[in-house]
């Protein structure tokens, strides 16, 4: 008998033309091919040729057709009619809205700058929002970072000149041992797993550090559920291991980093500083002269031993210090264990791993180098142990500190720029005097005096006004944080409200969804936007928002302009900014409008070009006082952020022929268009690791335009300019400290990474709130961009608090159950569930999936706002009052970093349980209403 097996068509026509652009469905910025039937997206696909994702693509990024046609998608300008927070608004043209925002801003500008507090989320064009806000002339501009990254953005550049997250990677081709740290599972994902895949096919082992064994922690070969906030503690133990058994890389120690460099030993305003030569290059003792020479001096050799007399003080080297202090047994693993949950026989082992792989595997490659000393090595030495961390080490009050103490751990082993470890991506690695210091210069009617964002060298680039107050609206670089690198967005509406350090008059913000997950503080944050003072006006006057959806923030706002999705729109993926390089490659992207909007909305960065030549601003204007730049492609095209440099590195010159340096080139964005949107251009064999010291990689840099001269420098196992803040903390210096921070100063901004507590733990009573909460983003979310997503909300529909075996049975909880779970700020009540891979004092929830009723276009009875929640609730921009009076913030002493993973909680089993979680806010009334039940449409036949 004959079967006939039926005839499928496995390769159905989906397309009649595919067009190449960037995805924006999380950091990645993966490479997409969007087909195209009858002018209507019809399907994405990766992007085989790109360099980040090679054709892989998640689930996000497919799920971009229904990002592009939510039902939660704005549709033309709105003015607001009603009370705030009402949701009532009614159209208006694109004229009369920018109209208003001039009428609103320009006499701000002639008057008093910094009454515009300009403030950004995760919009992926920073150096051009930056770029109005200073010509506008406001020190009140920062985005997304001080929310959530700051203190490994910060920790790394001041550290080795970079950092993880976007700017570096692990070498996946040579690696055998990798490590992850608070990795969250949204950012970065393809890459990740594609480089997951291949070290694993090869056999390297994969250890995760986290309180929670999901996503990459749950294919790890070794899974280290340690107890939040101490990540420190257990590196700095690690380092103590490695110490005691000699397993560090002194070679280059002495070479690569500021080891040993000479410091002052004796007390008074030199204490703790390096010894210098008139140039101010630090000084080390040359192991052949033993006499102190210059760190770059050709042919030197630095003894890390040495010490060294001058006018009768004593210096020694860094190394001794630090060998001094981490050897001590406070940090052996029998004195951290209990503290962080882990055994001292796993923290020995985990140690002898990692010697044992960077050492005993150690390999070497055959390509010759010259370093920045001069000296040619003819083979580069492999350590094949890498490392990788993210927000969960960072989101902590001691995160800067923590942070650090897992850069000095690569460092000592050898591990950063070399083989089989972790390696910058261009335009990284920078030294520190490479970055500018932040300014706060205001002039009425005048741009700003220069960069409002940066990196401080002491206490003199301090943003404080003459009487010493802030300078800007977060207290960014202020004694309170002095090296808040990104800013402070989660202390801005809370400042404002309260007046503290002044008032302001409009509060203008993008992408930044500040009534709901981006505060801290839910309802104390809805409640600052909407009070009023005793004259009947609103404390914060006047806000203005942008976003491409009916978000919660809408209803917060007086004027809304919409902005388009990520596929009507031109964006610029910039070297000037967050680039999508490699380690081996720099490389850019744009995003272009594959398809042309059906609403009345505008890119927001071209609403800004228009915005920016109405108020007559610097940089947005021509001489004769036209408009410069029509729109953001022409911007993205033509401006010069100084001769010859631009948003885009590809195919610069009139001619078109020039990479990293040219003239602007009117076909600029068609040649990347041609190119799949992106631009790549491959490091030198040679010049490709050693990337601080590589005489070949610096210039090829300059050349590129990353750097204007080679900058080799050393990498910072101690940090000098912590060292001054202390001094002045000190009484040293004509900059002082207020009273009240001297003592935390001194005992935070240590120049050597060092672990304390997180604060929360020293203001609450944990013992009455002994448990740990945590909020992690999942793959298929990221931030809140998805939760609307027709596809994606299937996937995440609703969230529950994860909780572990020891919680679980104390409460008798069973499946269905729900439980109330209380801070010393607020209370919720929610569903729950078993976990069994979490640390047994720990509980958790995704992030951002739980919804206020009457947003996004969702029905209100959708489970993201009837079973969704959010742990924001709980948790407060301040830390509970500690009896003195003043306010302190719930952030990293450091850099400001909001500390939301300190959080401690109570939870009870709910009895009965609710109807639905708790706290439950009225609707909100959304402009764009409630989505259809189904959301269907054909494309092509």
């Amino acid at each position: 008998m004959t079967h006939h097996q039926p005839r499928i068509d496995t390769s159905p026509k989906v397309s009649d033309e595919i067009r190449k652009t960037t995805c924006y469905m999380c950091a990645c910025r993966c490479g997409i091919n969007v087909h195209m039937r009858e002018g209507k997206v019809a399907y994405i696909e990766g992007n085989r040729d790109h360099p980040v994702n090679q054709g892989v693509l998640c689930a996000k990024g497919s799920a971009g057709i229904m990002q592009h046609n939510a039902p939660s998608r704005l549709r033309a300008p709105l003015k607001r009619v009603g009370p705030r927070g009402s949701g009532e608004f009614e159209e208006i043209s694109w004229d009369e809205a920018l109209k208003i925002a001039t009428d609103w801003l320009a006499p701000l500008r002639e008057k008093d700058p910094s009454k515009l507090a300009f403030f950004t989320g995760r919009d992926q064009s920073q150096s051009f929002t930056s770029f109005f806000a200073q010509n506008f002339g406001t020190p009140n501009y920062a985005a997304h970072g001080g929310f959530c990254s700051v203190n490994m953005a910060a920790a790394g550049i001041y550290t080795m000149g970079g950092a993880f997250w976007e700017f570096g990677q692990p070498d996946w081709d040579h690696t055998k041992l990798f490590m992850l740290f608070g990795v969250a599972e949204d950012h970065d994902s393809n890459p990740i797993k594609m480089g997951l895949g291949k070290i694993k096919a090869r056999g390297a082992r994969v250890i995760g550090v986290n309180p929670i064994r999901s996503g990459y922690n749950a294919i790890a070969d070794d899974w280290v559920g340690i107890t939040p906030g101490t990540d420190g503690l257990f590196i700095l133990s690690l380092i103590h291991e490695l110490l005691r058994a000699g397993k560090i890389d002194l070679d280059y120690l002495a070479r690569f980093t500021n080891a040993p460099v000479l410091i002052n030993g004796a007390e008074g305003p030199e204490k703790g500083l390096f010894l210098r030569d008139e140039d101010g290059k630090p000084l080390v003792i040359d192991r052949k002269t033993g006499k102190p020479a210059a760190f770059d001096q050709m042919g030197v050799r630095p003894d890390l031993g040495a010490s060294y007399e001058k006018d009768g003080v004593t210096h020694i080297t860094v190394m001794q210090m630090l060998a001094e202090r981490y050897m001590d047994p406070q940090y052996s693993p029998e004195a951290v264990a209990e503290t962080c949950g882990i055994t001292a026989a796993k923290i020995r082992t985990i140690a002898a791993e990692i010697a044992r792989v960077a050492f005993d595997e150690a390999f070497e490659l055959d390509h010759e180098w010259t370093d920045f000393r001069g000296e040619t090595h003819k083979t580069m030495t492999g350590r094949p142990v890498s490392f990788h961390a993210m927000r969960g080490i960072s989101a902590h009050s001691n995160g800067f500190q923590t942070c650090r103490s897992l850069h000095l751990l690569q460092i000592l082993l050898g591990t950063v720029e070399v083989p089989g470890g972790f390696r910058f991506k261009p335009p990284y690695p920078k030294p520190v005097r490479a970055h500018p210091a932040p300014h706060c210069g205001v002039t009425p009617g005048k741009p700003l005096d220069g960069p409002h964002l940066g990196y401080v060298q002491g206490p003199d680039d301090l943003c404080l006004k003459e009487d010493g107050s802030p300078a800007r609206i977060d207290k960014a670089y202020t004694w309170e944080n002095p090296m808040s690198a990104h800013g402070l967005m989660h202390m801005v509406i809370s400042n404002a409200h309260a007046g503290d350090p002044y008032k302001i008059d409009t509060l203008f913000m993008y992408m930044a969804n500040m009534s709901w997950n981006s505060s801290m503080n839910v309802g104390g944050v809805q409640k600052m936007l909407t009070d009023k003072d005793e004259s009947g006006d609103y404390v914060i006057p006047r806000i203005i928002y942008s976003d491409a959806y009916s978000s919660e923030m809408v209803a917060y706002a007086d004027l809304i302009l919409p902005d388009t999705t990520y596929l009507e729109r031109h964006d610029c993926i910039s070297l000037l900014d967050r680039p999508i390089c490699e380690a081996d490659a720099a490389a850019d992207a744009i995003r272009w409008p594959v398809v042309e909007p059906d609403r009345d909305v505008r890119g927001f960065q071209s609403a800004l070009c228009d915005l920016g030549a109405r108020l007559g601003l610097p940089g947005f204007v021509n001489e004769d006082g036209t408009q410069k730049y029509a729109d953001y492609a022409d911007y993205i095209t033509n401006h010069q952020r100084k001769p010859g440099i631009g948003p885009l590195a590809g195919w610069r010159g009139e001619d078109g022929e020039s990479h990293g340096r040219g003239a602007p080139n009117s076909d600029q964005i068609d040649r990347y268009i041609e190119n799949g949107g992106f631009f790549v251009n491959h490091i030198p064999e040679g010049a490709n690791y050693y990337k601080p010291w590589n005489a070949a990689y610096q210039d090829w840099a300059v050349g590129m335009g990353l750097y204007d001269s080679p900058q080799p420098y050393l990498f910072e196992l101690y940090v000098e300019t912590m060292q001054k803040f202390r001094l002045a903390a000190d009484g040293h210096g004509e900059r002082q400290p207020p009273e009240h921070l001297r003592d935390r100063i001194r005992r935070t901004l240590d120049p050597m990474p060092v672990w304390y507590a997180p604060f929360e733990d020293d203001v609450v009573d944990t013992e009455e709130f002994p448990v740990h909460a945590l909020t992690q983003r999942p793959m298929a979310m990221y931030h809140s961009w998805g939760s609307q997503n027709a596809w994606l909300r299937q996937i995440h529909g609703h969230n529950p608090l994860y909780v572990p075996t020891k919680i679980w049975q104390a409460n008798g909880f069973a499946e269905g159950d729900w439980a109330e779970v209380t801070s010393a700020h607020g209370k919720i009540t929610v569903p729950v569930a078993h976990m069994a891979a979490l640390n047994e004092n720990t509980v958790w929830t995704w992030n951002a999936i739980g919804k206020r009723k009457g947003a996004w276009a969702l029905d209100k009875d959708a489970p993201e706002a009837t079973k969704g929640f959010l742990l924001n609730h709980l948790i407060h921009e301040l830390l509970p009052p500690k009896g003195d009076g003043l306010r302190w913030a719930n952030s990293d002493p450091v850099t400001g970093q909001a500390a939301w993973f300190d959080l401690r909680v109570k939870i009870t089993r709910a009895d009965p349980p609710p109807a639905e979680s708790q706290p439950s806010q009225p609707p909100i009334k959304s402009p764009v209403g409630q989505g259809p039940d189904e959301l269907r449409w054909e494309v092509g036949k």
